[in-house]
């Protein structure tokens, strides 16, 4: 790191880099589009990792949510940004990352009126041990059993972040 400011990429409908703007101040009630991505990690046995979101953070605070997620930054590929998250927030080398959903996008609006408004490749991987998370992205984590996972965030969307309900059912239809 350089001790810059870390950058996300700003893009129009299509998804084309209009520019770049600082990720420690682009979320707010009118953030723009910008690159993202999501990442389910599952363990050998078929498990998938969930994390409740750190209390600090500044949108969804204390929901859980999938493995991890992140933004790419300028001129880096996404691949490369999902395995820099996984050692940043959860201490994981993860390997088979596979690109599931590549056209996967939402807006959703926070209760204290932030938004988030990504386009947002959703990645699955596989991590042969447990995270050793980053105290201010992750509070908690489980292996799930994602035959229970699904029904769970159906009948309680209230308790997982607004991407987690829109993913999982494409991932298990």
């Amino acid at each position: 790191m350089t001790g810059r400011p870390e950058q996300v990429v700003l893009v129009d409908i299509d998804g084309s880099p209009l520019g770049t703007h600082d990720k420690a101040t682009v979320h707010t009630t009118d953030t723009p589009l910008h690159l993202a991505f999501s990442t389910h990690v599952y363990n050998p046995d078929g498990r998938l990792l969930v994390t409740r979101r750190a209390l600090s953070k500044l949108t969804w605070p204390g929901v859980w949510t999938n493995s991890f997620c992140g933004h790419p930054g300028p001129g880096e590929a996404t691949e490369d940004a999902v395995r820099r998250r996984a050692q940043r927030e959860l201490g994981l080398e993860i390997r088979d990352l596979t690109l599931h959903l590549p056209d996967f996008r939402y807006r959703a609006v926070d209760a204290s009126g932030i938004v988030e408004h990504e386009i947002c490749p959703v990645y699955t991987a596989v991590a042969d041990a447990d995270p050793v998370p980053a105290a201010d992205e992750v509070m908690d984590w489980e292996w799930a059993d994602p035959a229970q996972l699904v029904p769970a965030v159906r009948l309680t969307p209230w308790a997982f972040s607004p991407w987690l309900v829109l993913q999982l059912p494409l991932l298990y239809p």
